[in-house]
């Protein structure tokens, strides 16, 4: 029988390797391999003329948060970090650091911060230091992917729109991240290879948290993701996995497009 694995989970070095190639189920890393142009890699490109690259806008976004509640020092550290107009459309890069959710294409959003940094709050409950291994399901454009990829050690992205994952590995690659891997494929069946997880978050919600989930998340590891509840509305569920089973929490009511199967 296979021991049960630690908490947080983490990869060994004989673990997942990432691999690369389109349309491809395995994760594909977003490093950049050195050259003499990396210099020029080392941060991502900024919307040049609109300001948005000035670390004010972030503080101000954090301080924000800060006040609504968010209390996680590491969670607030990475959503300052991370740089939300580089993930929406031209346009709309105005408004990246209200909290507000903005459309991305495929009639999909990208959620407003404080629902990001809440969740991801969420994941972190009760953790010492950065998580282990995460799932992400939904990658959408990219940007909760970029936030978790400052609290854990790996995140794994699953998305099963082909045009967003493209987008998503277009937004993030200037990033330089090696520890996020991006999947093409169905959310609703997880990501095994990877298993276990210390962490599972989605951005979509179904009736159900599926099986597949449950399986694949590590004892000691949290799941939080929107639910359809008893009244037909969806909220926010926090599952713990213990060695006892699973501590099911019903947090405040939510809104996320809704979790399908397939690939599109």
């Amino acid at each position: 029988m296979k021991p049960r694995p630690s908490f947080p989970a983490k990869l060994s070095g004989s673990g997942v390797k990432p691999k690369l190639g389109l349309g491809s189920s395995a994760p594909q890393s977003l490093s950049v391999s050195p050259s003499k142009n990396t210099a020029a890699l080392r941060t991502p490109p900024v919307s040049k003329g609109l300001g948005l690259d000035s670390s004010a806008f972030r503080d101000q976004m954090v301080a924000k948060l800060a006040a609504q509640g968010v209390q996680d020092a590491l969670v607030l550290k990475a959503m300052g970090r991370v740089e939300r107009h580089l993930f929406v459309e031209s346009a709309l890069a105005g408004q990246a650091y209200e909290d507000t959710s903005l459309p991305i294409g495929f009639e999909q959003t990208i959620s407003k911060p404080n629902v990001v940094a809440r969740m991801i709050e969420l994941l972190r409950q009760g953790a010492h230091g950065k998580l282990g291994r995460i799932l992400e399901i939904g990658t959408g454009c990219g940007y909760q992917a970029a936030v978790l990829s400052h609290v854990a050690t790996e995140v794994y992205s699953i998305e099963r729109l082909r045009g967003l994952h493209e987008k998503a590995k277009k937004n993030l690659l200037p990033f330089r991240l090696p520890n996020v891997h991006l999947i093409f494929g169905d959310g609703m069946l997880g990501f095994p290879k990877g298993a276990p997880y210390a962490g599972i978050i989605s951005a979509a919600g179904g009736e159900n948290v599926p099986q597949a989930w449950l399986d694949q998340l590590a004892t000691g590891g949290r799941l939080v993701a929107p639910t359809v509840t008893t009244s037909g509305q969806q909220a926010l569920v926090v599952i713990h996995k213990t060695s006892q089973g699973f501590d099911r929490q019903v947090l405040e009511a939510v809104h996320f497009v809704p979790l399908k199967s397939g690939i599109a």
